[in-house]
């Protein structure tokens, strides 16, 4: 026999698809020692499924609803609102009724219940669906009660539900509807309790949200409610409001708006002790479900009852550490100008083959600073390091040191080798070392390659873990180190020296346009010069503009001059192949695997440039460094002390203009190489395959490296693991990492500190100089990209992938970055003006604005 009914004594938690997320959770908190929950039942999703079917009017009506234009809001509304007149239209058959009654008539029948929904797709771990579907509070009587489960069933298509599910990517025949009648409560107060506070993230501090009567008054907005905030069994802070509005029951059933008498206005709606008690229970409850929760309570007769508990969906998880001391952690995807989340294999390969241990939490990886922090002389050093990368991580980081004992105080580390943070051992300005580094670079890859090709199963797996020995160990070269670290020294210093002798800021930053060697402006010339070659080919030019997909190489072949054009993208592709968006995510699609990202970027160079542009592109720039080095080394030497000051400042510009360059290499080595470990593991993945141990190649990406090789050693698959890390990175995609995050869970994004930047600007890190003023591209994704001459680029963050995009743009915009960043590196490679690290730009720049950009002084005018 079906079952229509279930008592919520009888519900646990792992019943989501019969009683709706709503029911699950009321079943599992009525479980829990020492909380209260008031008494009812659920009428199952059996009984939804029973009138949906006796209903066939409903199947076409759904069909069409998964028909319709997403952005069509106004047939949706028409449409949702039949669907849910048919539904409430219908007559609940006898056998469901009685089924319904006689719960009633367990929990008393004359009694006040409240009806509320709840669907199959609610108050999960990763969408809360809050709000969707609706509640009737202070339901008297049996047909009363019967009317209600029908409007509950039909609220499961109010057009908020509806549109949700479509943005969400989730069906509507899959989502069905349980109805909660629950005895009503008539409270003293109401309110919420996060069990971690919802703005910063922080577990330890718990905010309670109170109000008097019942809770339909604060979720509807119509008080402010009293905010308590609790941490460690006190109340740390509060805020008490002027309430002057309640939601009060009728005696005959319903709810009525009622105003609050004067002196009581005022009056809090808990006191502190209660504030105190209530959120013990919540953290009773929050180590019940193992995650922050949100929690809906009801204060009747100084005792608390719960009546709904569900996850916050919104908190940046937190690194798991092995100890209850406190830590610090700082974003690598702000460094690496890659925020969006990695599937599992790509951060665990960026960890086995990173210099410093990193720890994941919600899709990306963070380095723990807390003993750097700690000492006097790293900390420092550390805050300097950050300042030059991202201003708003120093900042946070400082935020985090103001508060006291938080990180705790260590001596500085004793006599013997460098102290972390100080400058490596000068080299000589000799363009021979770069050479030779690259030399080195390229041989070390091309062993990787030869040596990779035999190498199966287990021999795989032990190959590769010494040949992330041989990466580390060509990263952590002393002599590539020291490169770097000149160019960047040598631009700080010319930067710092020449604003205070000739009074000019970011001077640099024309001295290394066309800077040789640069790998990743290379890259971006590279493709000018293919759009050369398809240029003046009208067949391969129509052709490339119908290209969809990835498979159009050997198409090429058959067209008049297709040969030709061919051989110039496979030529590129055998340079640069192995790049792509997030790279530094070994699971990205690299531009070898699909070569159909480029065909946009090639079409845009063919359209907007004439014959030759790269080597004019470059040599313009290089004339301009030459200009801007005659001209301040003439007006340096009008100075007092003018020729000693000139001949330092030639050998900072030579010093600078040798090794900025290299800067890109390592990345580019790095990324290679990952080419190669993706191209082996792949082949083992397809391996798998063929043995029926995985379903498709791409599902090894959700596995670690380690639990990989261990399913190439054991063949077994674990299918609930796939599934579960597949649903876990798409509901991360919803996160914003923050720039530093604390062991407290508290997500820090630290601010700027500027006076100079006028009312309304949004403000940034000035990294490549000038002032340009166009329209706003604002482009997530580099596939998408269509831009005209003079537009301005604004997307979240760049890395070397996009650099092809810069040859065509006047300015760059991005929300992540630092002065020393590959965005801002190319910018000034190109003498793009550039302002990075601007919070919230793709969101608040709307794509076709007209901006300005204050590279130089670092800050974007929004003119319209």
């Amino acid at each position: 026999m079906e079952q229509y009914v279930l008592d919520l004594q009888d519900i646990d938690g792992t019943q989501v698809a019969v009683v709706g997320g709503k029911g699950a959770h009321l079943g599992a908190l009525s479980r829990i020692e020492g909380i209260r929950v008031p008494g009812g039942f659920c009428v199952t999703t059996e009984a939804f499924r029973r009138i949906m079917a006796e209903t066939p009017s409903i199947d076409d009506q759904l069909d069409r609803l998964s028909r319709l234009n997403p952005d069509d809001r106004e047939a949706i509304r028409t449409l949702s609102a039949q669907i849910r007149r048919t539904i409430e239209a219908i007559a609940v058959p006898g056998d469901l009724a009685a089924a319904i009654t006689g719960g009633l008539a367990r929990h008393g029948e004359q009694a006040a219940f409240a009806v509320r929904s709840s669907a199959t797709a609610e108050d999960l771990p990763t969408a809360s669906f809050a709000g969707q579907q609706d509640t009737y509070l202070n339901v008297v009587g049996p047909t009363a009660i019967l009317q209600h489960v029908s409007r509950c069933w039909a609220s499961l298509f109010t057009e908020r539900a509806v549109a949700y599910r479509r943005r969400n990517g989730i069906d509507h025949r899959t989502v069905h509807m349980a109805v909660v009648v629950q005895r009503m409560v008539f409270p003293h107060a109401s309110g919420i309790l996060f069990t971690a506070d919802p703005v910063t993230g922080n577990r330890r501090v718990a905010t309670v949200d109170a109000g008097f009567g019942l809770g339909e008054a604060l979720v509807s907005g119509l008080v402010n409610p009293d905010v308590f905030k609790v941490r460690d069994g006190e109340v740390v802070d509060k805020a008490i409001a002027a309430k002057q509005r309640a939601v009060h029951a009728l005696p005959a059933g319903g709810t009525q708006e009622v105003a609050v008498e004067a002196q009581r206005q005022a009056q809090p709606a808990l006191t502190d002790a209660q504030a105190v008690r209530l959120v013990r229970l919540g953290r009773r409850i929050e180590a019940h479900f193992g995650r922050p929760q949100d929690i809906e309570w009801c204060l009747v007769d100084d005792g608390f009852q719960i009546v709904q508990s569900r996850p916050i969906t919104t908190l940046f998880p937190i690194p798991q550490a092995d100890d209850q001391e406190n830590h610090v952690y700082v974003s690598v995807g702000h460094g690496q100008m890659m925020t969006d989340p990695m599937k599992p294999l790509g951060f665990s390969m960026w960890q086995l083959t990173a210099m410093v241990p990193m720890h994941e939490a919600g899709g990306r990886l963070f380095v723990d600073v807390t003993r750097r922090l700690a000492a006097p002389a790293s900390r420092a050093g550390l805050l300097e390091a950050m300042g030059k990368g991202d201003p708003l991580i120093r900042h946070a980081l400082e935020t985090v040191l103001d508060r006291d004992g938080f990180v705790p105080s260590l001596p500085d580390a004793g006599p013997g080798g460098r102290p972390a943070g100080a400058a490596p051992a000068p080299i000589e300005t000799d363009p021979a070392v770069v050479a030779e580094l690259i030399e080195r670079s390229r041989a070390s890859v091309a062993a990787l390659e030869r040596d990779i090709r035999t190498k199966t199963g287990q021999a795989l797996f032990d190959f590769l873990l010494e040949a992330f020995e041989e990466h580390k160990r060509v990263l952590s070269d002393p002599l590539s180190i020291q490169a770097i670290m000149a160019g960047m020294e040598a631009t700080w210093w010319l930067n710092d020296t020449l604003q205070e002798w000739l009074g000019e800021k970011n001077v640099a930053d024309t001295l290394t346009l066309s800077a040789p060697d640069n790998i990743t402006s290379e890259m971006g010339l590279a493709l000018l010069d293919v759009a050369d070659v398809i240029r003046p080919l009208p067949e391969v030019v129509a052709f490339l503009q119908g290209v969809d997909g990835d498979d159009f190489l050997d198409d090429l072949a058959k067209l008049a001059g297709g040969t030709e054009a061919r051989d110039a993208i496979e030529a590129y592709l055998d340079r640069y192949g192995m790049r792509c968006v997030g790279e530094i995510d070994i699971t990205r699609p690299r531009w070898r695997e699909r070569p159909g990202t480029l065909v946009p970027v090639i079409l845009d160079n063919v359209s907007n440039f004439e014959p030759g542009a790269a080597g004019r592109r470059f040599e313009q720039g290089r004339q301009k460094a030459q200009q801007k080095e005659e001209d301040v080394l003439s007006r340096l030497r009008a100075l007092p002390d003018g020729e000693r000051k000139a001949d330092e400042v030639k050998g900072m510009i030579d010093r600078v203009r040798t090794f900025i360059g290299y800067r890109e290499y390592p990345k580019y080595g790095i990324i290679s190489r990952y080419f190669v470990y993706k191209q082996a593991l792949l082949a083992e993945a397809e391996r798998l395959v063929q043995a029926d141990v995985l379903p498709e190649k791409e599902d090894a990406f959700y596995l670690t490296f380690q639990e990989l090789r261990d399913m190439v050693r054991s063949h077994q698959r674990d299918d609930q693991l796939i599934q579960q890390r597949k649903e876990a990175f798409r509901s991360y995609h919803a996160l914003t990492p923050p720039r530093v995050l604390t062991s407290d869970g508290e997500a820090l994004t630290g601010a700027y500190r500027r006076d100079d930047v006028p009312a309304g600007a949004l403000v940034g890190v000035p990294v490549s100089a000038g002032t340009v003023e166009g329209r706003a591209r604002v482009i997530l994704d580099m596939a998408e990209a269509d831009l005209e001459a003079g537009d301005i680029l604004v997307t979240a963050f760049t890395d070397p992938s996009w650099s092809p995009l810069f040859v065509g743009i006047a300015g760059l915009v991005t929300e992540v970055g630092g002065l020393m960043t590959h965005g801002a590196v190319i910018a000034r490679e190109y003498g793009l003006p550039a302002v990075v690290g601007v919070e919230q730009a793709t969101r608040l720049i709307r794509d076709g604005q007209r901006i300005r950009v204050h590279g130089t002084d670092g800050y974007v005018e929004i003119l319209d």
